[in-house]
């Protein structure tokens, strides 16, 4: 079995990844299989800390524009991640990988605080870190709470889950004549506008020299095996 390319890695899953056939909510059957899918890139020893969307459930920006207050309606964005973070903590304990869920926003009844130091020695024993509730501030996304906690918990690279397998020109599911890209770089990525994280979040990459992986997260054993340098996804990198 190929050996891994990273040692320590954050993986950012969307809540509409977590939806699967559905138009709303938590799919079991897919919050499973990408369970499993990390339980693989666990069992080849390489240490695994999670950030979860919550647009299955709450989106703050549409809440926004229906005519609610951004901060407020972000905050309960913010606790939408909780309830996938929670989803996603069981099922892989299910499947014997020990989780924490550590939280932006205290709760201490349902899941830990951030600690970054804690977050880090759960890692270093093997725990699956899942961090809920963005950053903890209204206005940013969890793309860039995501691109935030992969540098402070000094990750080798950011695994973004996606629908598709990398990173297109336009997407492939309307423009079957889109082009895929194998490598870009952060300033590619905001030139072209290439809608997969936001500006902030390549920012912070780049200014961290964060590798930023994209991924099909719905293709079985995709995560194990990008993981090992096979199967399609896109690198986006520095020059």
């Amino acid at each position: 079995m190929p050996a891994p390319i990273y040692k320590r890695v954050l993986l950012k899953l969307s809540g509409e990844a977590l939806m699967g056939g559905r138009e709303y909510g938590l799919d079991t059957a897919t919050v499973r299989a990408i369970a499993a899918d990390i339980k693989g890139v666990v069992d080849l020893g390489v240490e695994v800390c999670v950030v979860v969307g919550g647009g299955n459930i709450f989106r703050g920006v549409a809440g926004a524009s229906s005519g609610m207050d951004r901060a407020q309606a972000d905050s309960m964005g913010m606790l939408a991640t909780v309830m996938n973070a929670l989803a996603m903590q069981s099922a892989l304990e299910r499947i014997e990988v020990p989780t924490r869920v550590q939280s932006a926003i205290p709760m201490s009844s349902v899941c830990e605080p951030f600690i970054r130091r804690r977050a880090e020695r759960h890692m270093e024993k093997g725990r699956v870190v899942i961090f809920a509730a963005g950053s903890g501030n209204p206005f940013f996304t969890t793309d860039t709470a995501a691109a935030l906690r992969a540098a402070e918990m000094r990750c080798d690279a950011l695994f973004k889950g996606t629908q598709v397998d990398g990173v297109y020109s336009a997407d492939p599911r309307k423009n079957p004549q889109a082009e895929r890209y194998t490598t870009l770089t952060y300033l590619d990525m905001l030139a072209r506008d290439l809608a997969v994280m936001d500006a902030a979040a390549i920012s912070l990459a780049r200014e961290n020299k964060l590798p930023i992986i994209v991924f099909n997260i719905h293709e079985p054993g995709a995560f194990t095996a990008v993981m090992q340098g096979e199967g399609r996804f896109t690198t986006v990198v520095d020059q």
